[in-house]
């Protein structure tokens, strides 16, 4: 059971919320990576087919940055900059990997432990007024990221492609990620 008490209690301390924004910066480090090889991944598709790839794959790619960037201006009560489905070229992707990856971990670095209970005020792309936690937003940013880049290897393969191959724990056993 996540809830237990032993586990809210170890949530709560001190070292417990340290050892929580070591594990998001982790966490962040992987999405960084795993977007890189699939940008990677897609180039060598483009490169490979004779005939124009499917769109769907980098649709999903450069949903995936605005998607992330968006959280980050959100949490920094930021403007929104891009629509939620952008239309990104390949060169393009590569600059928001690089920009976001950046972009994150400074803003980890600087992230302290008692600001992940501050409160994150937005609305969502339905215009409905929401309010979460810095904690209750940073995870969800990542898991939004691996799922779309499942889609995105699932749309490959039934292309006849191989995708990337981005599980988290090849990234640990690689050294993949800090």
């Amino acid at each position: 059971m996540i809830n237990s008490t032993a586990q809210i209690k170890h949530k709560l301390s001190k070292t417990g919320l340290m050892e929580l924004l070591e594990h998001l910066r982790r966490q962040f480090a992987y999405d960084a990576w795993a977007n890189r090889e699939v940008l990677a991944g897609l180039k060598m598709t483009e490169l490979k087919m004779s005939d124009r790839p499917s769109p769907r794959p980098l649709q999903l790619l450069a949903h995936i940055l605005s998607a992330e960037r968006l959280w980050l201006e959100r949490i920094r009560n930021q403007p929104q900059s891009l629509p939620v489905w952008p239309d990104f070229t390949v060169e393009q992707c590569e600059t928001q990997i690089a920009d976001l990856a950046q972009r994150w971990q400074e803003y980890l670095c600087q992230l302290s432990a008692a600001a992940l209970a501050d409160k994150v005020a937005y609305k969502n792309s339905k215009g409905e007024p929401w309010a979460s936690t810095v904690e209750g937003v940073l995870t969800p940013v990542t898991l939004h990221s691996a799922y779309h880049r499942g889609q995105i290897a699932s749309q490959l393969r039934a292309g006849g492609e191989t995708p990337a191959y981005t599980d988290y724990i090849h990234a640990v056993r690689q050294d993949l990620i800090e």
